[in-house]
């Protein structure tokens, strides 16, 4: 069965505890997923399609240490006195192909102000090494978040700061534990960072750029931090901000005052976010990004770790034309597995062929 759906966004396609890779993709009012029926595949359980009522073709994914997946969106809801509804709303699914949990909602940042609620962004999922973060562009163009304690509490909704926002943020988390965010501007892109693991997420210096609006990927890198990628607005070609670059403690006041950065392009021409997947290839730490294409095609580019992010990278294109964002993974062999929708809505992998050199990539199969 085909299903009409959207990946807007990447990380899509996440390993469980026991091994199986499942792949979750919104749909208007529900969620639909597919999952391995044993570990390593080939063959594949669905589409299952998950009803939520008023749920936007929206997701942001986060997965904990223990292997739950935390699934976030935004409800839209009408009543019968006219008022529109908005809220964020979350599921876990603590199993690999076991039921998600009922979708709970976290409200706004705006209580019973339905108007302003309605003009709250898509929210963003991120673990730290305490609990699950939901964060959302908020009516005034800034940030703010709700965060889960370590016994599942919710706290409620900080105003994180930030201005001029054009979009939701993207957010990773280093390996110690610590959160990094990214937003895009028209002008510039704004940072949050935890200093050490579970303390408050603090704005450091912006960044001059000009983004195109949801493009943005956040992805922890080989050592010890956070990179950014993002398309520029004038051209749709990415560009990569190095997390050795200099930062320094910002503020609301100072937030739009230029700091030194190092931006690398990776050249590429496609559109929407960038798939991010850290393996070993020929025997050294790598980094592997996929995207789609500008003619729609999935593509590939990898580069090892501890070197120099490689200018206008070597992209290369297989299979069929995409529809939205493709998804890496690893699966239970420790293969690279490259995940898109295709166009009639069916979900296509290819895995890695490890017995070559490089990123060499098989067949591409219909789940």
């Amino acid at each position: 069965m085909a299903v009409r759906t959207s990946t807007p966004t990447t990380g899509w396609l996440l390993r469980g505890k026991d091994g199986r890779l499942t792949a979750y993709a919104p749909v208007s009012g529900g969620v639909v997923r597919w999952t391995e029926t044993r570990p390593g595949g080939p063959e594949w359980t669905g589409p299952e399609r998950v009803e939520v009522p008023g749920l936007e073709p929206y997701l942001s994914i986060a997965q904990s240490p223990e292997g739950y997946v935390s699934l976030a969106g935004l409800r839209r809801r009408a009543h019968d006195d006219g008022r529109a509804e908005t809220d964020v709303v979350y599921s876990t699914q603590f199993q690999s192909g076991r039921a998600m949990t009922t979708w709970r909602s976290v409200g706004t940042p705006y209580g019973q102000d339905w108007q302003r609620a309605d003009q709250i962004g898509v929210p963003t999922a991120v673990r730290d090494s305490v609990g699950l973060h939901l964060l959302v562009r908020n009516a005034g163009g800034g940030v703010c978040g709700r965060r889960q304690d370590a016994r599942g509490i919710w706290g409620p909704w900080t105003d994180m700061k930030g201005s001029h926002l054009l979009d939701t943020v993207s957010g990773a988390t280093t390996a110690d534990g610590r959160i990094e965010l990214f937003g895009p501007a028209s002008e510039f892109v704004l940072r949050w960072r935890q200093e050490e693991p579970g303390g408050p997420l603090r704005r450091v210096l912006n960044t001059p750029a000009k983004p195109l609006t949801g493009t943005a990927t956040s992805f922890p890198t080989g050592d010890g931090r956070v990179a950014h990628v993002w398309r520029d607005a004038t051209d749709s070609v990415l560009q990569h901000l190095s997390p050795a670059a200099p930062t320094g403690p910002g503020s609301e006041e100072g937030a739009e005052a230029a700091a030194p950065t190092a931006l690398v392009s990776l050249g590429g021409d496609g559109t929407g976010p960038v798939a991010a997947l850290r393996t070993t290839l020929d025997g050294h730490p790598s980094t592997v990004l996929a995207q789609r294409s500008g003619s729609g095609l999935p593509a590939v580019t990898a580069y090892p770790d501890g070197e120099d992010v490689p200018t206008d990278a070597a992209w290369s294109q297989t299979g069929e034309e995409c529809a939205g964002a493709p998804a890496l993974a690893l699966d239970a062999q420790g293969r690279v597995v490259l995940a898109v929708i295709a166009t009639d809505g069916t979900l296509r992998v290819a895995r890695q062929r490890t017995a070559e050199a490089g990123l060499a990539l098989g067949p591409w199969e219909r789940a």
